[in-house]
C-alpha cells in the first residue's frame, strides 16, 4: 500500500479531531496523572466544531495523510505566525500539529505530509518555519533535525496540572 496526502476540507473535520485524540493520547496520554485533564484537553482542542473553525481561518492549512483508503495521520500549518525568535520582517509560517498514528510511523506518513507542505509553502511569502516539540520527544526532534531545523529557544506549556516544557524549532526557507 502507499501513502497519499490530501488537502483536507471542512467535511474531514471529525476525521481529524479523532485522528487528534488518539495520536495524542499515544504520545501523551502517559504523562498525564488526572484523565480528566486530557479529557477536558481533547474537548478544547480537537472537537469537532474547533476543528471546523481552524478549516475554515485562510491563514490555515490542513492535510490528510491515508495508507491506502485508511486517514492515518494528519498535518496543520499556520501560513502566518509571529514567533518571538525571529524578527518581525521574516513571516514565519508555523507547523502547528503534525500527529501519525503509532502504527503508521514507520510508513514514513510525516515525511509525506511534510512534502505536501513544503510545497504549499513555496507559494507563500514565508521566509521561515518554526514548530514547537515537547523537549523529551526525542523521535520528533530527531525527525525535526534530520529536516533542517535548528533550536531557537524553550517554553513551558500547561494542561491541567501538568506542565511541559517544550523547545523551538526553527529553519529558513
Amino acid at each position: 500500500m502507499k501513502v497519499t496526502v490530501t488537502r483536507a476540507t471542512k467535511d474531514d473535520a471529525v476525521i481529524i479531531a479523532l485522528l487528534g485524540r488518539v495520536t495524542f493520547d499515544e504520545t501523551f496520554g502517559h504523562l498525564f496523572s488526572d484523565r480528566q485533564d486530557l479529557t477536558d484537553y481533547f474537548d478544547r482542542t480537537f472537537s469537532v466544531k474547533k476543528i471546523q473553525q481552524g478549516l475554515e481561518k485562510q491563514d490555515n492549512v490542513f492535510w490528510l495523510a491515508y495508507y491506502g483508503n485508511l486517514p492515518v495521520g494528519y498535518l496543520k500549518l499556520k501560513i502566518s505566525s509571529p514567533n518571538p525568535f525571529l524578527g518581525s520582517n521574516e513571516h514565519p509560517a508555523q507547523l502547528q500539529k503534525i500527529y501519525v498514528l503509532k502504527d503508521f510511523l514507520s510508513k514514513k506518513v510525516g515525511r509525506h505530509l511534510m512534502d505536501a507542505m513544503y510545497e504549499e509553502l513555496k507559494r507563500t511569502a514565508s521566509g521561515h518555519l518554526w514548530l514547537s516539540v515537547l523537549n523529551t520527544n526525542e523521535r520528533a526532534i530527531g525527525f525535526y533535525k534530520k529536516g533542517g531545523f535548528s533550536v531557537l529557544g524553550e517554553h513551558t506549556f500547561s494542561i491541567g496540572k501538568e506542565n511541559f516544557d517544550f523547545i523551538y524549532l526553527g529553519k529558513k526557507l
